[in-house]
């Protein structure tokens, strides 16, 4: 599923190729994708331009000329494609700018819903506070973490906690901490909590750099979308030898989710 690196890369690759052109025409080809009539979906839409698109959480959020918010959670197995043909996959949802189409690829479980501001605020108030925005400090860090009881992979995959991390990130966001995601919050001190939060910020950076983890091209020549996967140390490397010590990486399950850490480097 894609998580903060992959929608923010999605986000600043888009950004320069849509903005501001007139949506031309508008295919949905599953109605369950979106959150109304089909024909009010597209009446919204023709003509009209996105003029921003931000990201909050794991969601891209297109601001439309008319006010009106295209909210796209992409969930499991979801993607998009920018260019003239779908790419050997069926589109739920196309937006054509023109020459070029913007393709919503794989929206069983995601959508692509269309709301007021005020709707989007309200649907989106239950997120925790993004983990790379500036005001979010070491301190309100270790104040969020105080008194929880849950492991550390529920609580760094928990959306209302911190938004933006699942399955992927937040197993190498605890080998960059040292720290095995059994480990309860509770029984960490203040210099494993604060290594905790050093090391999220820095794997988050540096896997938005090397455009996520995903291998999902956003269109023909992207070399950037899914760099990061290559230089994951314990995500999907069950029984390879870690990069710090040579030990065999273990997958496991913990907090019902699945899990890949390694027995020797982290504690």
């Amino acid at each position: 599923m894609p998580e903060l690196p992959e929608m923010e890369t999605y986000k600043q690759l888009l950004a320069p190729r849509i903005l501001h052109l007139p949506i031309e025409d508008v295919i949905v080809n599953r109605a369950k994708s979106i959150n109304v009539e089909i024909d009010f979906f597209r009446q919204e839409l023709l003509h009209h331009a996105i003029v921003s698109i931000e990201r909050r959480a794991k969601h891209l959020l297109f601001t439309l000329d008319s006010g009106l918010v295209l909210l796209l959670h992409l969930m499991l197995g979801g993607s998009m494609f920018y260019g003239t043909h779908s790419p050997n996959r069926s589109a739920q949802v196309v937006l054509n700018f023109g020459e070029y189409s913007l393709f919503f690829i794989g929206l069983r479980l995601g959508y692509l819903h269309l709301h007021t501001s005020s709707e989007i605020n309200r649907l989106l108030a239950k997120l925790g506070p993004e983990p790379l925005n500036a005001p979010f400090t070491i301190k309100q860090f270790l104040h969020i973490m105080q008194g929880r009881k849950s492991t550390l992979k529920a609580t760094l995959v928990d959306q209302s906690v911190i938004s933006g991390i699942g399955n992927c990130y937040s197993d190498e966001i605890c080998f960059e901490a040292g720290l095995l995601p059994a480990r309860k919050i509770n029984t960490l001190n203040e210099e494993e909590q604060s290594r905790l939060f050093q090391a999220m910020r820095t794997l988050l950076l540096e896997a938005i750099h090397y455009g996520g983890y995903m291998d999902s091209p956003l269109y023909i020549g992207d070399h950037l979308t899914g760099q990061f996967d290559a230089r994951c140390s314990v995500y999907d490397r069950e029984g390879e030898p870690c990069v710090r010590c040579g030990n065999p990486l273990i997958k496991d399950q913990v907090s019902a989710k699945k899990c890949f850490y390694c027995l020797r480097c982290q504690h």
